[in-house]
This record gives C-alpha cells, structure tokens and sequence, in this order.
C-alpha cells in the first residue's frame, strides 16, 4: 500500500513515468545503488527523527550522515531516530521504504545541501524494491513545504 501511496502523489506532480521497480532490494543505500545502476551518494536516504510531537524527515546523499550538533541548532533538539516498528505508523511507509511522498500528517520534509551537488538523485518510493529519479530541484518541487537545511557531514572512513 505504501508503494501505491508514494506512486500516486508523485503522479499527481507529473513524476509517476519516472518511478522505477526492481526485482531485488533497494532497502539500503548500498542496495539501492546496485539495484538504480549509480553511486552510493546519489541514492537520497530518508532518515526519520522525533522533534517534539512530530516527525522530521531528512533527506540526504547516501554517503553522508546526521552531524548532531548541526541537527541540534537546526531543530533545536537532539537527534532521535524513530524506532523501527514505530516508523510505518508515523511515516506511513516502512524501513527501506521510506520516502517523503504521500507520508502522514505530523511529518515535517527536510532536504539537506548534500543533494545539491548532484543533477540527479534517486530516493525510495514507498517500498524496499523502488526509487524515483529526480533533480534537486524537481524532489524539492514535489515535496513542498519542504526546507532545506545543512545538517549533515561526511560519513566517516573506517579504520582511520
């Protein structure tokens, strides 16, 4: 239901030609790289926050990952993710699907500067086998009133 949700809000913004299913997992950034046929940063992860009563949606390249003290001056509070079994509840689409199409009232859409550097990203579409290809731009068009906000850094390189 999740996939059929995310897939006729991106229609009704003229986007559903460009959604795509795989016959494998797209569930992480890894899996979703091999399965689109690009680089692991290109992949737009969806990571699900608690700030006060509702839920903050970031949006972000697949190699980077949450700065707290940037998320803290960003939402004035410290980052905590949502539980696992709580996210379909209060996202309305599960792990390794989740996106910010079609999600449930309470979510708050947020999409980081490190999408900027790309003419294409690929988050997911509601399901742990789909993604969308779309410009920064476009993801940020079709998923208004989103912000955009600089909350992350650089994954670190194990081993260093």
């Amino acid at each position: 239901m999740s996939f059929e949700r995310a897939l006729a809000y991106l229609r009704a913004h003229g986007l559903g030609d460009r959604v795509m299913e795989f016959e494998t997992s797209s569930a992480t950034v890894e899996l979703a790289a091999q399965a689109v046929g690009c680089e692991p940063a290109r992949i737009a992860k969806t990571l699900s926050f608690a700030v006060g009563d509702r839920v903050a949606l970031v949006v972000c390249a697949g190699d980077v990952r949450v700065d707290n003290r940037k998320f803290k001056e960003a939402f004035r509070a410290k980052p905590k993710m949502l539980a696992a079994d709580d996210v379909e509840r209060r996202v309305g689409h599960g792990v390794g699907g989740v996106c910010p199409f079609g999600v449930n009232d309470g979510c708050d859409v947020h999409l980081d500067e490190s999408l900027r550097r790309f003419d294409e990203v690929f988050p997911a579409c509601g399901s742990s086998n789909s993604s969308v290809r779309l410009t920064p731009d476009e993801l940020a068009a079709c998923t208004r009133p989103s912000t955009w906000v600089d909350v992350c850094k650089a994954a670190e390189v194990q081993g260093r």
